[in-house]
């Protein structure tokens, strides 16, 4: 269940119809025979590149994308990208909405999510976030020094690593405050001489006549009904994802500086397309 977020009301589940859940099988199917069946690849890709490659993943990262990419197909989501993905390794923090976030910045650029370490433990997503090469770290600061060593291991083997400052999802409307405390990991001597950051701002625009909040998941809603009500939707809307210039950790004096400069670009973003979203509807 997303993290607790008393920002705004949270809007009740929507009531599904017979025709609504027509539509859920209709895409539903297909798109778990997707996922699933492209996880049961993945696994199996990754028992031959795991010995020759270690932490490496030269092939499996194009299968996730491959799925990320029908995922939005079969649902009949638009996705659409603006600006360049950053090369090489280093880090990348975005806004975090909903679930739907994993598709949307796993289908162009090949990263690897940082995330608490109880996420592990949860059914099904948990699994698939282990499949695909997510970090798992103690949100606690006797376990920074282990969270150094890690993230330096994984950005030596050229992963980008992808973390939510906000520390919690939102409605999709807003940004909130970056933490800071994040950031401090960047600035040690050992990462920061090489390491940029990219900021991205993940800009969802709900069907025509819906809630704008519609793909957000956040509070205390469960996932379940979320997912249905998405799925069982007459029409789809789509997702803007804008991908603003990399920064250089050595151009900040400190972790408060850089997590300001990243929320300002993050927000600067989806201001920018969500006025355009308004201006449409």
């Amino acid at each position: 269940m997303a993290e607790i977020w008393y920002g705004t009301e949270e809007p009740a589940p929507p009531v599904i119809t017979r025709v609504g859940w027509a539509r859920v099988a209709l895409r539903g199917v297909p798109i778990a025979g997707l996922v699933f069946g492209g996880l049961a690849v993945l696994l199996l890709v990754r028992l031959v590149e795991r010995p020759f490659y270690g932490l490496q993943r030269p092939i499996t990262p194009f299968i996730t994308q491959f799925v990320c990419r029908g995922f939005f197909l079969l649902l009949g989501m638009r996705h659409r990208s603006i600006g360049r993905p950053m090369r090489g390794a280093g880090a990348v923090v975005a806004n975090h909405a909903s679930w739907l976030d994993i598709f949307a910045l796993n289908l162009r650029k090949r990263i690897y999510f940082v995330s608490k370490a109880e996420v592990a433990t949860w059914p099904g997503i948990g699994w698939l976030a282990r499949a695909t090469g997510t970090v798992f770290i103690e949100r606690q600061r006797r376990d920074a020094k282990a969270q150094i060593a890690l993230f330096r291991e994984r950005l030596a083997a050229g992963h980008k690593l992808l973390f939510f400052p906000e520390g919690t999802s939102t409605d999709g409307q807003r940004v909130l405050p970056f933490k800071p405390t994040l950031f401090a990991a960047f600035f040690d001597e050992t990462l920061a001489a090489d390491l940029h950051v990219q900021a991205v701002s993940v800009c969802y625009h709900a069907p025509a006549g819906a809630d704008p909040r519609f793909y957000g998941w956040w509070g205390d809603m469960e996932f379940a009904p979320n997912l249905l009500g998405i799925f069982a939707a007459p029409r789809q809307g789509g997702v803007t994802v804008i991908y603003h210039d990399p920064v250089r950790i050595t151009d900040f004096a400190n972790r408060k500086a850089l997590a300001k400069a990243m929320e300002e670009a993050v927000r600067s973003g989806l201001a920018k397309h969500g006025l355009m979203q308004a201006a449409q509807r």
